[in-house]
């Protein structure tokens, strides 16, 4: 063991990976590399993962940071704003925006792009918004991303689509970049219609062009997005810390349906549960309202409708029957994971776009919200064809690789 320690005192970080890998200059004897790797846990791998500043596209990069992390390798998340909630997880994060507002760069775009704004709050912008949107933000995420890569030194950068100062941080740096799909668009697009409009940070960091991922994980099941290239792993869904209250967690005397709102709030206000609590006299089910806003909150509820606050979204839909939501890919997984038939409001954004898929695999429904009604919400948890289809998609994402079994080909990516 004192021989092992004595190899340790003489690794620079530098060269633990070589070494551990078994080769390159001054490479460890064979029977010491052995002691080392199964007496000591040295971490192999500085890791940065990068996220615009938002929950929803924060926690699809949970279950492979734990993943990595859980390998011995140490793993930043490097966000800003509600972001800084994935600390909860366990996980170590660093802010690099102090100063960043999703809501106000969302206004002024909105301001400066009337037609566009409109298209997508319609949900029939493509990816023309999404572009303007994130490339502002993206904008402000990179010079801290930058010089904390420069200060930290990361192997690798791991980074979501919507992400892209994360390329950019990689291409600085001089490490490879590897794209994290958290949602059902397609990654590799939303990296190009973004990064063609980040050139004000490119300028700022002397970066003309962004390489391209090594590497691309795709979580959505392809029943429901189509076959993608790269590496398939499965969606664990992740929505924060805590446990079920005690009535959750136990069998309703009738099916339970619970409905949940964005985390992201946009304008005219979210209509949605206010249709569902209108529509709960008529329905023998149990409706359960996740984190109701004041207006809602305000209501006088039927007798067949209750409310809770910030609840673990995965762990509840393993007791319910039905969902209705407002078509973010968060909750989409999540819903297709468990095998819950989903009721989605087309909205804003890609909530449109993820409605009509989940909707064309026979998932779920997809719906304005005018057409919430007793009868829709009759069909959610009683057509067999839903469930049976929602049934079938969470088996097909159970067989995806877990996030786990990724760990060996990041880390072959750079050895």
């Amino acid at each position: 063991m004192v021989q092992v320690f004595g190899w340790l005192a003489w690794l620079a970080p530098g060269r633990q990976r070589a070494v551990a890998a078994g080769h390159g200059a001054g490479a460890m004897p064979a029977g010491a590399l052995a002691a080392w790797r199964a007496l000591v846990t040295v971490s192999l791998m500085r890791i940065l993962v990068a996220s615009a500043p938002m929950l929803g596209h924060v926690f699809p990069l949970v279950p492979l940071s734990r993943a990595l992390q859980a390998a011995g390798h140490d793993v930043v998340i490097a966000t800003a704003a509600e972001g800084l909630a994935v600390n909860r997880a366990g996980l170590a994060v660093e802010g690099i925006a102090s100063k960043i507002s999703f809501r106000a760069i969302a206004m002024r775009t909105m301001l400066r792009h009337p037609l566009i704004a409109r298209a997508e709050l319609a949900g029939a912008a493509g990816t023309r918004g999404v572009a303007l949107l994130f490339s502002a933000v993206n904008d402000q995420l990179a010079d801290g991303l930058v010089t904390l890569a420069k200060r930290w030194r990361p192997d690798l950068i791991v980074h979501e689509p919507l992400a892209v100062a994360g390329a950019l941080a990689a291409a600085k740096v001089g490490v490879p970049a590897v794209l994290h799909e958290n949602s059902l668009f397609d990654g590799p697009t939303l990296i190009d219609v973004t990064a063609r409009r980040l050139t004000s940070a490119r300028r700022r960091h002397e970066v003309n062009a962004l390489p391209p991922a090594v590497a691309t994980i795709s979580i959505a099941p392809p029943s429901v997005v189509g076959g993608r290239t790269g590496w398939p792993m499965r969606a664990i869904p992740y929505s924060g810390e805590g446990t079920l209250p005690g009535w959750l967690a136990e069998p309703s005397s009738r099916p339970r349906i619970v409905v949940s709102r964005s985390t992201v709030s946009g304008p005219g206000g979210d209509r949605l549960m206010s249709a569902v609590v209108a529509a709960a006299p008529g329905v023998d089910a149990e409706f359960v309202l996740i984190r109701p806003d004041r207006r809602v909150g305000a209501m006088t509820m039927p007798a067949n409708v209750r409310t809770v606050g910030w609840t673990p979204l995965p762990a509840l839909l393993g007791h319910c029957a039905g969902v209705v939501h407002h078509g973010g890919a968060g909750t989409a997984l999540a819903a297709l994971d468990a095998g819950v038939p989903q009721l989605i409001v087309n909205g804003p954004g890609d909530r449109r776009h993820n409605a009509g898929l989940v909707a064309t695999r026979g998932a779920g429904l997809a719906v304005d919200e005018r057409e919430i009604a007793a009868d829709t919400l009759v069909r959610l948890i009683s057509d067999t064809g839903l469930a049976a289809n929602a049934a079938a998609v969470s088996a097909e994402m159970a067989a995806m690789p877990a996030p786990e079994r990724l760990v060996p080909r990041i880390e072959a990516l750079i050895t």
